[in-house]
């Protein structure tokens, strides 16, 4: 960034002198050239390094999609995005939308934190420190809405009862904020979340008159739903941020039990409750009705704590999940806990599925009772004879923690096409520290064995365990070739004082003397 900068200043200066140079006593002063305008993609601006800062000042409102060409999530919300992008170029002169490719801009990908894919940020008056993200926002008419609400009113003030039913009885859910004055506690809170909400319609209303119509006597959120009798009120006691706002808000906005399919499989996740319980049932079976009914009567107990969904056994697109969890068809119907922090599951201890076995097994698990269920394969005859040795649930801590021994893990799904090409490859470099006395080579199966480790990368991934350490795991991100494996691996095993004077290679030889006295020390 630094070079760049300083040949622009050198090429501006040079132009300069040459302009200058130029006019004599009959000539006029050169007129100011203007920088040729940012490109243009169907209405979105090409962003890159050399000109996003120039973007930024430039708009006042930028809204910034971060992707990868080939991304298919990336591929699905940019068509979207320039719909998005071409209403507000039409309205809003103030408000543009931007793209940055960050296979190609990897410097703007490092200094924004870019991590998943697509990521959309809005900087708002040139702020380049602190934009904010836009999440869970993938249509059109939902990225107006986000954008209009950051940009203007976040909630439609209701002055009329008539004003209040027409606002519920026009939406599929409707969110209204009863509040005595208007500013202040839990009315900041709501104009917040509404803003984060762009797919639910928001009103609010400070009239005693309209609140009274609606039984409301205190502050407090209301989630109406077209058509249905049943209304969810949320109290000011049970909102202390806006994030426990909008998982009160999200969750009524479902049904108490959630059905696990294509669609629902996105909208799940964007409910803020970090606990799933999950059914495995077959919805043709004979006792179908009788488990449903006490799922869902559990499902109203614990509420905004746990989300509830059903998956039906029968649907053969649901085959990725059965295998995640290692659900057979011996196991139905099961019910399985899953923490989305830890990626730790839990088994209800008891085969029946009644009221009282799922309380049991809910209350259990938030209370922190409950214990994660791991499952391995049997250790294999001459797993460690091989020069890839083989490990299971039950090897694995020997291995990778081990005392004496440096690990290098791969860790592979066997149906994965990716991981069958790499196995040659993991092989050789197997061969080729077969006998170094520290250092081994390994490979474990995840669909079958789960370990104590929690890990978000997709298959397959790369850990290095150092030898001596029982809590360190090194996470490998480079390129998949037996030459970049190797040179990982002799960097991460060089002795501490190497790895010193490589990182400090740049630095002044009294500057790594100071460092080596203080590691003496």
């Amino acid at each position: 960034m630094r070079a760049s900068l300083l040949f622009f200043l050198l090429s501006a200066g040079f132009s300069l002198f040459l302009a200058e140079a130029e006019i004599g006593p009959n000539t006029s002063k050169a007129k100011k050239v203007k920088a040729p305008k940012i490109k243009e993609e169907e209405n979105v601006l090409v962003l890159t390094s050399e000109n996003f800062g120039r973007a930024l000042k430039e708009y006042k409102y930028l809204l910034v999609t971060f992707y990868i060409a080939l991304s298919g999530p990336s591929q699905t919300v940019g068509e979207e995005f320039s719909k998005a992008a071409e209403l507000f170029k039409k309205s809003s002169p103030d408000v543009r939308f931007g793209k940055v490719d960050i296979t190609a801009e990897k410097a703007l990908g490092k200094e924004f934190e870019i991590k998943e894919f697509p990521t959309l940020k809005l900087f708002v008056s040139g702020d380049r420190k602190t934009p904010t993200e836009c999440k869970g926002v993938r249509s059109a008419s939902a990225f107006v809405t986000w954008l209009n609400r950051r940009t203007g009113p976040s909630t439609v003030h209701l002055n009329s009862t008539e004003q209040a039913v027409a606002f519920i009885e026009s939406e599929e859910v409707a969110i209204i904020g009863f509040f005595k004055e208007l500013h202040g506690g839990m009315a900041d809170i709501f104009y917040e979340a509404a803003k984060d909400v762009p797919e639910l319609a928001f009103g609010v209303v400070s009239s005693e008159d309209i609140s009274a119509y609606f039984g409301v006597t205190k502050n407090a959120v209301t989630v109406f739903h077209k058509g249905k009798p049943v209304r969810y009120e949320i109290s000011e006691r049970d909102v202390e941020t806006k994030l426990d706002l909008i998982r009160l808000i999200r969750t009524y906005n479902m049904d108490l039990v959630t059905e696990y399919n294509l669609e629902t499989s996105v909208t799940i996740f964007d409910v803020p409750v970090g606990s799933h319980i999950l059914l495995f049932t077959s919805k043709t079976s004979d006792n179908f009705s009788k488990i449903y009914e006490n799922y869902e009567s559990a499902a109203v107990e614990f509420r905004g704590k746990i989300m509830f969904i059903l998956v039906d056994t029968n649907e053969t697109r649901n085959g990725r999940l059965f295998e995640y969890f290692r659900i057979t068809e011996v196991d139905v119907p099961a019910v399985r806990i899953l923490n989305l922090t830890s990626d730790a599951k839990y088994q209800m201890p008891a085969d029946d599925v009644t009221s009282e076995n799922l309380r049991s097994f809910c209350q259990s698990y938030l209370e922190g009772k409950a214990k994660p269920k791991l499952a391995t394969e049997e250790i294999p005859d001459g797993w460690d004879q091989k020069p890839v040795k083989e490990l299971v649930g039950k090897n694995f801590n020997y291995v990778a923690f081990n005392k004496s021994s440096h690990a290098f893990i791969m860790f592979y799904a066997p149906w994965s096409q990716k991981c069958k090409e790499l196995f040659p490859i993991w092989d050789v470099l197997g061969s080729k520290y077969q006998h170094h006395e520290n250092i081994t080579i390994a490979r474990i199966d995840c669909t079958a064995n789960e370990i104590q480790l929690m890990v978000l990368d997709r298959y397959p991934y790369f850990r290095y365990f150092p030898e001596g350490s029982d809590t360190q795991a090194v996470r490998y991100t480079g390129e998949k070739t037996l030459e970049a494996f190797t040179e990982f691996l002799e960097q991460q095993t060089k002795p501490k004082v190497d790895q010193e004077n490589s990182k400090n290679s740049e630095d002044s030889g009294g500057q790594v003397k100071e460092d080596l006295r203080k590691e003496e020390l």
